[in-house]
């Protein structure tokens, strides 16, 4: 029996093996370092001081002085920690599912073919592109409570005019609707990539076996985007955690000794308690623990958002 050759072990090993910083390396290395200096430095460097901070008495004037524990102890023994940790678990509770979903009903409106679709379109995204000091002057001549339109429709009906973002059982709902209001359009056009990527052969499919609108939606266009909702969710999520910019802006107002938040702190959330402590009343190392519990909070939601995704998320 004629043996047959191996062609692979016949063939001379041409590979050579290539060094990481040869001319192409270097190049690439060189076009990426203003990325990776940014992160080392701004990212990875204040992270690791932030984390050290925590675990120190440090007021910026003066070095830090290593306390160990202290600032959690503190942290965790502060009632206004819990009310900000509450004021902000409801702010998510409201804004997460409300904004996922009208994004979503959005997109599929604006996803059918409309006559001045794109104007439609820049019309929800305008504000997402506008600063929160254009969002509150218009917000304000909304929810003013001698002037706002909204009062205005009260009295219309004989109801007492509301004090809404200052009020304590009003602020946090009037603050979710303006926090919608403001960027679901950004989420609407994460939905639209994913409805424009589901194939019209499904939609064919379901009408041949009678399926109507409300069938075609519920049993196509919610599996398919599933993954885009997860995305959805996850970025609102974090967003609802991390909102500072809004609350500060509109119910924050300077006040002595830098006590912000509103009546009876109803919008202290937990990014403006870290703001107070470590701006107003120069306790870094205080504002440092809140922020690491706050990114723990957050890796917890976030873990479990990923772990629950398998049963209900569908890419293929």
């Amino acid at each position: 029996m004629l043996e047959i050759p191996n062609k692979l072990q016949a063939q001379p090993d041409v590979k050579k093996k290539r060094k990481w910083l040869d001319s192409e390396g270097r190049w690439g290395l060189l076009l990426v370092s203003p990325y990776l200096i940014h992160f080392l430095v701004f990212v990875l460097g204040t992270s690791l001081a932030s984390l050290y901070f925590s675990f120190s008495d440090y007021d910026i004037l003066n070095p830090p002085k290593w306390t160990g524990l202290d600032n959690y102890e503190k942290l965790f023994a502060d009632p206004l920690f819990y009310q900000a940790l509450w004021n902000t678990v409801y702010f998510t509770l409201l804004y997460v599912p409300a904004k996922t979903f009208l994004a979503l009903l959005l997109a599929v409106a604006l996803n059918q073919k409309l006559k001045g679709l794109k104007l439609f379109r820049m019309a929800h995204f305008l504000p997402v592109i506008s600063s929160w000091t254009v969002i509150a002057y218009v917000a304000d001549a909304v929810f003013n409570q001698r002037i706002g339109f909204a009062n205005a429709i009260l009295a219309h009906f004989g109801i007492a005019p509301q004090s809404w973002l200052i009020d304590e059982v009003w602020v946090i709902p009037v603050l979710v609707l303006i926090a919608i209001w403001k960027s679901v359009g950004y989420m609407m056009i994460i939905f639209l990539a994913g409805l424009q990527g589901i194939s019209n052969d499904m939609y064919e499919a379901a009408s041949i076996d009678g399926a109507n609108a409300w069938q075609k939606f519920w049993r196509v266009t919610v599996p398919m985007i599933s993954g885009t909702t997860f995305l959805v969710i996850i970025l609102n999520t974090i967003y609802s955690f991390q909102n500072f910019e809004q609350i500060f802006v509109m119910t924050g107002g300077s006040t002595e000794a830098g006590s912000t938040g509103g009546a009876n702190n109803a919008s202290l959330v937990l990014m403006l308690l870290m703001f107070r402590q470590g701006f107003s009343f120069y306790k870094m190392g205080y504002a440092s623990a809140i922020a690491w519990v706050l990114f723990l909070i957050l890796l917890a939601i976030t873990l479990v958002q990923f772990k629950l995704q398998k049963k209900w998320v569908h890419y293929d």
